[in-house]
């Protein structure tokens, strides 16, 4: 695994909950790959309510919408790693919002890992 400190590179995708890749969600398709890539670690974030670029709003309020509520996928690594994922986002992400965020890693500690 990864040890990341210093500067670093954070992309976030921004998709639906219900969007698939070959009948798999499409935010476990890109965690599972950015790990085969050796990226430092990646998360999944639902979002209770929301709108992108089609103006409809999701909610968890209403039951007829409740099945496409937002999700968020944030990954950081070095630019160098996430600017060489980015062609799998290309590939997996046909609908959403792909960001790119300059950041610093202050820590970055496994489980169990001492201090």
């Amino acid at each position: 695994m990864t040890r990341l400190t210093g500067t670093g590179l954070r992309v976030t995708v921004f998709i639906g909950e219900s969007d698939l890749w070959h009948h798999k969600p499409v935010y476990s398709e890109i965690v599972h790959r950015a790990h085969r890539a050796g990226l430092a670690g990646a998360s999944v974030f639902r979002g209770i309510e929301g709108f992108g670029a089609s103006s409809l709003i999701h909610t968890q309020r209403l039951l007829s919408l409740s099945e496409d509520l937002p999700v968020a996928v944030v990954i950081v690594d070095t630019e160098e790693k996430i600017r060489s994922f980015l062609p799998e986002l290309d590939e997996l992400v046909t609908e959403g919002l792909v960001i790119l965020d300059g950041c610093e890693v202050v820590r970055h500690t496994g489980r169990g890992e001492q201090r």
